[in-house]
């Protein structure tokens, strides 16, 4: 696509979004939906009370359903890693870990291979 035909284009779907946005904003229903927002927030700011302790308040099994989907806790945006325990078969021994930064993981690997150690591992949790 040109870089004209790219300009006019969009120029249109400003022009659509614009004529969309003055049918919404007479709208009676969306003003109220504004209006209820508006003192929604104002209400809770006045008792310092945030979304999800009105969440709370109005629902009290929507924490407990999200905790069940999710068994893992999760910090922030990463996802938590679960324990593998890896048990030696020529010694014997185990180690259980959530990463690959183990001392002794690392031996092992470099002495039998990262597949066949791998093949050591069960999943914990």
């Amino acid at each position: 696509m040109s870089l004209i035909n790219e300009y006019r284009s969009t120029e249109e779907a400003i022009k659509e979004l614009q004529e969309r946005l003055k049918a919404l904003s007479k709208d009676d229903k969306l003003q109220k939906e504004l209006e209820f927002e508006g003192k929604l927030r104002t209400l809770m700011g006045e008792y310092q009370k945030s979304l999800r302790d009105i969440i709370a308040m109005l629902d009290p099994e929507a924490k407990s359903s999200k905790a069940t989907r999710g068994a893992v806790k999760t910090t922030g945006t990463k996802r938590a890693r679960k324990v593998k325990q890896y048990k030696n078969p020529h010694n014997g021994e185990v180690i259980e870990t959530k990463g690959g930064n183990h001392k002794t993981l690392k031996e092992w690997k470099a002495k039998w291979g990262g597949d066949v150690v791998e093949s050591w591992a069960t999943l914990l949790g």
